[in-house]
């Protein structure tokens, strides 16, 4: 009898060691990720770039966002404001009517410059929709892979593309992202960060942006970068940045 008691004990043992761990969640994946970006201190803050020659700021405080673009055009300065649903252009300070569809073109700009500046502070919206597919190695590193889609209300008018993230397993970064879209066309687009930089505790990164040399998917993509079967198409740079905390 006395054998046998042990004999489970040490089955139990050996069981409990060799269980397989349980894979954490997407939120919490995404949640350490933000952390690790400075999440905190950029939900109160003020953030400025310049990409493209153009300069964006932004400014979140209290729940609330308002975004911004600068463009310099000789002697004209054409600032545009968004702010919820509120699009505002001046021009040399001057306010100036935009018909309904330029505002819809020019803020949803706004947002696509900020929505990657500000990665992975944004993947916690309350249009996302986060799942978790698996793990995989790039580069010799392990990574999370997290897919990313949106709900119709609140997801914009590009709701339906299709996005995926991998983050690295120790560090909790976004070291790579891909994602699908249906304008021009269509197609896949897959950006590494690089020239990763913090400013005052927040994470910003560049971007080698990447196309497929024939057909990709979501699932694929990532294994088709390492083997050399992707196309650099350009480099994605903010630059200037500068960073305001608020109280």
């Amino acid at each position: 009898m006395r054998n046998s008691i042990w004999f489970i004990i040490f089955v139990l043992v050996i069981g409990c060691k060799t269980a397989p761990s349980k894979p954490p969640t997407a939120q919490k994946i995404v949640d350490l990720s933000i952390v690790n970006s400075g999440g905190e201190l950029r939900k109160k803050s003020t953030i400025s770039f310049s990409f493209r020659g153009n300069k964006y700021a932004q400014t979140l405080y209290n729940g609330k966002k308002s975004m911004s673009r600068t463009l310099l055009q000789q002697d004209t300065v054409i600032v545009d404001q968004v702010s919820g649903t509120d699009f505002v252009r001046t021009i040399n300070d001057q306010l100036v009517s935009v018909s309904d569809s330029l505002q819809k073109v020019y803020s949803n700009s706004i947002n696509s410059v900020h929505y990657f500046a500000n990665l992975p502070y944004g993947l916690n919206d309350v249009a996302v929709i986060k799942e978790f597919v698996g793990e995989v190695i790039i580069g010799n590193e392990s990574y999370f892979v997290v897919s990313v889609h949106f709900k119709k209300a609140g997801g914009g008018d590009d709701y339906d593309d299709v996005y995926r993230y991998w983050i690295h397993k120790e560090r909790f970064t976004v070291d790579y992202l891909a994602y699908t879209f249906t304008v021009s066309g269509g197609g896949i687009r897959f950006r590494k960060a690089i020239q990763p930089k913090y400013v005052k505790g927040i994470r910003f990164v560049n971007y080698e942006n990447y196309a497929p040399l024939s057909t990709s998917t979501l699932e694929s993509v990532a294994h088709d970068f390492e083997h050399g079967k992707l196309k650099l198409l350009s480099t994605i740079e903010i630059a200037n940045i500068d960073v305001t905390l608020l109280n």
